[in-house]
This record gives structure tokens, C-alpha cells and sequence, in this order.
């Protein structure tokens, strides 16, 4: 079979290929995922939140690094169908569930699908925001 000249292209980004490399991904690497990846600790404490979020939520990194998700950031969210299960996750130290959430956020409301992984090697949640289909969304 003849060898083609096109220079080989990098797989495609998918949600589950995300999220289980999130935790060795640098910051400029988070940057670059079309999706928006926000990586939290065991209380709810934003240790990393991507560009493409920032751009979604218009709310600068550096103002959401260290700050408090569930109530400085999208207190909607501190909801049984999100906080609880966030909450459950990280006391049986295992998460990996998805489900639909609406942001209700003034500048940019939007309807999304929400993945949720526990990370036992870092001990973090990461949360991960996409469209229905998983696909990235459009800012």
C-alpha cells in the first residue's frame, strides 16, 4: 500500500482522551483544549481553570485561580445535580459521571453537557464543559 505525503495529523481531542491526561497536561496545553477544563480540589478551590472557559464564563484566569467555585464563581452550580454529586466524588474518592447543566450566567447563559473525574493521583476533580454531543463549544 503506497505511503501518503501528508504530514500526520494529531488526534483528534476527545473528552475521555482529555481527561485522562489532564493531570500531566501543562497550563499552556489546558489552553489549548477546545474545551472548558476547570480542575478543582477537595473543597470545591479552583486550581486551574483553561482559556477556553475564561472566554465562556468571561472571567479572566487570574481572577478565578484560588477562588471558590461553588460560591465565588457559579454559585448556580451549588445544586444537588452538581455540588452533590462534586461533594459524594470526593468522599468516596471516585467520580466519573456526566450530565446536562445550564449556566445561568449574565453575560453568557448557555446549556451544556458537564463530565466530572476524581483524579485519585492528584486527588482533584476535574471538570470538564462541552456541548451535548461532547463536542467543543462555540464561544
Amino acid at each position: 500500500m503506497p505511503q501518503s505525503n501528508r504530514p500526520s495529523q494529531r488526534p483528534e481531542h476527545t473528552v475521555n482522551n482529555v481527561l485522562e491526561n489532564a493531570d500531566t497536561m501543562s497550563n499552556e496545553e489546558l489552553d489549548k483544549l477546545p474545551y472548558g477544563m476547570i480542575q478543582l480540589d477537595a473543597t470545591g478551590r479552583i486550581l486551574n481553570y483553561n482559556a477556553v472557559e475564561s472566554k465562556l464564563a468571561s472571567l479572566r484566569k487570574e481572577d478565578a485561580i484560588g477562588k471558590q467555585f461553588f460560591t465565588e464563581i457559579a454559585p448556580c452550580t451549588k445544586v444537588q445535580e452538581f455540588y452533590g454529586r462534586f461533594k459524594e466524588g470526593v468522599i468516596r474518592e471516585s467520580l466519573d459521571t456526566s450530565f446536562r447543566f445550564h449556566f445561568a450566567f449574565k453575560q453568557n447563559p448557555r446549556d451544556v453537557t458537564v463530565r466530572l473525574l476524581y483524579s485519585r493521583r492528584t486527588r482533584t476533580v476535574w471538570v470538564l464543559i462541552s456541548d451535548h454531543e461532547g463536542k467543543p463549544l462555540e464561544g
